[in-house]
């Protein structure tokens, strides 16, 4: 009877390990679920955020189930980017692997034409100046190149065991933060540094992380941007590494003719963009986490591109001329259009509703207008009576005081270099 109570205790007690291996790997399961099913902004176990740009077919399940009722950005109180210096950064130690030719100076070339266009309509940065912060200032296209670094650093041991060189975002941060400290580079809100590295090199959010680069053995992403914190500023950086062939970031349109027009489609435009708009990733974003870029990695090329401009000579499309080179990469989104776009197309100003909708006939009531398309207005007026004053909050919201008036109803008008909004009869203003 002994032996037969001792096997069941030993039964019992194996029963109870395996109910318990079940549950932890039921919980990892869920865990991985999760993951794969938040928005882009993923919170790695040290606390550190990175916004990554999805291969083909890894776009989350919230993006996918989300995507039609999420509209427009919603600001969440952090800064933007009022001016944006771009430093290319490649890791390219001595016996390491190299970038292919062309490469370097396609991306160079890339940031160089972007600062030529600096401050026009002509291509999906001009998209970018809509958005604003809680100061009044935008994020303007005020784009300069500060030139590329050749960082000849030995890499550190692989800090993660996706790739045969397998790099992890501490690994990465830690790189640029010396290499930035030790030159004295600029760093803050006016500076982006894209760390790029060449083929075979790949990247792991952390060294356990399920997500990692393109090329590696657990791919999920193209490319990624955040920020350090740092003494006098942060270092905000996105971390490229090379994609071209991989059709998960790359669709094969190369106008340019070399590898470096991968590496604008796989991540260099789309990192640049959401950094400029929410660089601390704590401005503007979606309910659902998405940023402007990520609202736009739809994998549908007539959402995700728009329409081709031409053809360039080696049969490549191209939707974007830079300075007059030729470029493919995606849209961005426009909270003023709620859509997906190559360039900002400035739209006549929307008033939505207003408040309060009373006010004193000797007038000083503050009125708050929300719409669209309010950056760039030039005047507020309230019946034929211009506003006593009013302020740009961002482009969806205004504040006005209202001027002295006679009782009765007039109508609240908006006017930018395109024309006045049209009334509606929700922007009727009641002087009583």
């Amino acid at each position: 009877m002994s032996n037969v109570a001792t096997d069941h205790a030993r039964m019992r007690k194996l029963s109870r390990r395996a109910t318990l291996v079940l549950g932890i790997a039921a919980a990892l399961l869920l865990a991985l679920a999760s993951a794969r099913a938040s928005a882009i902004v993923v919170r790695l176990h040290n606390g550190h955020r990175i916004s990554y740009r999805p291969l083909s077919g890894q776009r989350p399940a919230a993006s996918r189930t989300m995507q039609r009722r999420v509209h427009n950005l919603e600001y969440h109180g952090g800064p933007v980017m009022t001016s944006n210096t771009n430093h290319a950064f490649y890791w390219d130690p001595s016996g390491a692997p190299s970038y292919p030719a062309e490469y370097q100076t396609g991306i160079n070339r890339y940031f160089e034409d972007l600062a030529h266009d600096s401050g026009g309509v002509q291509n999906v940065d001009s998209i970018a100046t809509q958005y604003g912060d809680s100061g009044g200032a935008f994020a303007n296209y005020n784009s300069k190149f500060g030139g590329a670094i050749v960082d000849k650093d030995p890499y550190p041991p692989d800090g993660c065991t996706a790739a045969a060189i397998c790099l992890t975002d501490q690994q990465l941060q830690a790189e640029l933060t010396a290499y930035i400290e030790a030159h004295k580079l600029p760093h803050g809100l006016t500076d982006e540094y894209f760390l790029l590295t060449p083929p075979g090199v790949e990247n792991c959010g952390e060294a356990t992380s399920f997500e990692c680069s393109a090329g590696s053995s657990s791919p999920v992403y193209c490319a990624y941007h955040s920020f350090i914190s740092f003494p006098g500023g942060s270092i905000i950086y996105a971390v490229d590494a090379f994609v071209a062939g991989n059709p998960g970031c790359d669709n094969g349109e190369h106008p340019n003719g070399n590898a470096s027009d991968a590496a604008l489609q796989g991540g260099i435009s789309h990192e640049h963009n959401e950094s400029i708009t929410d660089p601390e990733i704590n401005a503007w974003y979606a309910s659902n986490g998405e940023e402007n870029g990520d609202k736009c990695r739809t994998f549908n090329e007539a959402t995700e591109y728009g329409p081709a401009l031409g053809t360039a000579g080696d049969g490549s499309r191209y939707n974007q001329v830079i300075n007059g080179h030729f470029y493919w990469y995606q849209q961005e989104w426009s909270n003023e259009g709620s859509r997906c776009e190559q360039r900002l197309t400035p739209e006549v100003p929307f008033v939505k509703r207003i408040a309060p909708r009373k006010g004193s006939t000797a007038g000083g009531t503050t009125v708050t207008l929300t719409g669209s398309a309010f950056k760039g207005v030039t005047a507020v007026r309230f019946g034929a009576v211009n506003a006593a004053s009013f302020t740009v909050l961002s482009p969806t919201t205004i504040q006005a005081v209202s001027p002295a008036e006679p009782k009765g109803s007039v109508l609240i008008t908006v006017q930018n270099a395109v024309g006045s909004s049209t009334p509606t009869g929700k922007d009727r203003f009641k002087y009583r």
